[in-house]
This record gives structure tokens, sequence and C-alpha cells, in this order.
């Protein structure tokens, strides 16, 4: 047995084989679409999801209830004693909440065990990518308490820029309004946005074009890096269905910081009902977020 397990959520965004491979458990946040639930059993593939968004279907979401928190985690301890929960931002969603009630009334009941709830105030690849170094920290030899605290330290380390290729979803989310989107879509104009300190959804400035708001994400990298440029052994990218522009994105990276080793993935279902199809978010270390 392990000496603590480290899981996440779904909204981390990171693909099946590579949770497979490092052995993390995931709750599932589920969405709902043309009246049918989707769950970790039924989810659908990133492609038929983003093509039914873009025919106007428009999903929507929920968090983990306590319940649902607990019944994950007894069965989490039975594969060790001692679990970090890397959870979704408690600034997007009210699931962190669920999982620490659910973990305090599990450690009373079970005094033996420990259950350390860490909010990544991350969503996406970024909560992905606090996994990632949570992993890499555990196979070093990093005790329980010692990363708990190395999380906490550095979770507003981890850089989250993001642009959306259509303003209308982010109006459904209340990020802009519905003039601003109208307005915004006939002038081409394309955001780019960030997770803040407090794990919120901050808009930061407007371009107008798509490959000028690509190209600003990796401005963004450039100015926020500072002193973790060194830690940057590993940069990850999500997309909602538009590899083509992640892969766009990946080479500018690599040109101007000469970084070579990437993680691409899809943004999927659960946060994408929220971000649409299009978005492109980059994710690194930096001084600040």
């Amino acid at each position: 047995m392990r000496d603590y397990l480290i899981t996440t959520d779904n909204t981390g965004d990171l693909p099946e084989e590579y949770l497979r491979e490092h052995e993390v458990p995931i709750m599932f946040l589920p969405y709902f679409l043309d009246g049918q639930t989707y769950t970790a059993e039924n989810s659908l593939p990133y492609q038929e999801f983003y093509k039914k968004m873009r025919e106007g279907c428009m999903p929507t979401t929920s968090q983990v209830n306590p319940q649902e928190a607990k019944q994950k985690l007894a069965e989490y301890l039975e594969i060790s004693k001692n679990i970090i929960h890397i959870a979704f931002s408690s600034g997007l969603s009210g699931s962190c909440g669920s999982v620490r009630m659910a973990a305090q009334e599990l450690m009373e009941e079970h005094p033996d065990c420990r259950i350390a709830v860490v909010d990544s105030l991350a969503a996406s690849m970024g909560e992905g990518l606090l996994v990632h170094k949570a992993l890499e920290k555990q196979r070093a030899g990093c005790g329980f308490d010692e990363l708990v605290q190395w999380l906490e330290e550095n979770q507003k380390h981890l850089c989250h820029y993001f642009t959306v290729d259509d303003l209308f979803h982010l109006y459904r989310g209340g990020r802009v309004s519905k003039t601003a989107a109208v307005l915004g879509t006939m002038i081409n104009l394309k955001p780019v946005l960030h997770v803040d300190g407090e794990g919120h959804l901050i808009a930061l400035s407007k371009v107008r074009g798509r490959k000028k708001s690509l190209n600003a994400l990796v401005d963004f990298m450039e100015k926020k890096m500072g002193s973790f440029r060194d830690q940057n052994d590993i940069v990850f990218i999500s997309h909602g269905d538009c590899y083509e522009d992640a892969v766009y994105v990946k080479e500018q990276v690599e040109k101007r910081f000469g970084i070579h080793n990437f993680l691409i993935a899809p943004i999927g279902p659960t946060i994408g009902a929220h971000s649409g199809p299009g978005t492109l978010a980059l994710f690194f270390m930096g001084d600040s977020r």
C-alpha cells in the first residue's frame, strides 16, 4: 500500500492514458446536454460534445455533492489510508467544499486515516499541471505533509492564460455583457483571460483576430515566468477542439523559450460547457498569476 494517494477531479482535463499510467483516481463533475446526464461511465467523446455545441446545444454542469464525495473518498481509502485530493478551484465550483466536508466526516469515522483536500485555485490543465508537479514530488520521495505544504505555497505560481473563439459562451457564464458579446463578435475581438489568485476567471485584455490572441498568451508567459523560468521543464496546453491552434502556441513557446516538453490535451466537457469550442489555454509556472 502506498504512503499516500494523490487524487483529483475530471476538471483537470488530464488525458485518460495519463491518469491510468500514473494511477490517479478522479472525481467526476457531471454535465447535462439535450436532457441527458453524462458521468464518468457515459461521457461523450470531446469531438462529439463540441459538435453539439457548435450546432447550438447549451450544456450545463453540476458540482460533486458531499454524499458523492464521501463515497468516492471511501473507495480511495481502500487503496491508501492517506489521501491528498487536489480539487477544482473553489472560485469556480462548490465541489472543493463538498470534498472537504466528506473528508472531515471520514477522518472522524476512521481516525487512522488522513485526507488533505488542497484547493488548486485552478481549472482545466492548470489543475492538471499542479497534479503533475505533485506526482513528480511524490516519486522523488516527498512526504505527505511536505507535499501538502508545497502545494499550498505554489498553487498561486501556477499561471493560466487562455482565449476563447466565441464571446457568447462568456456571456452565458456572466463574464461579458450581451452588448459586449455582440459588438465584439462584429469586429472580431478576442479576449485574453486568466484565473486569478482567488481562483476566479478574470478578463485581462482584448485583441483583434485569432492569431493575435494566441500570440498574446505567449507574451503573457514571457512576462510572468520570472524566477520560475527554470521550473518550466514542461508546459501544458489545452484546447476546445482546436488542436492546430494548440500546436501553433506550442511552436511559439518552443521558439521563444527553448522549451520542448509539452502535454497537449482537449478541454473536457465539464470545463468546455462554460468555455466553448475554440478555447485555447496555456499553463506554466510563474512568479505570480
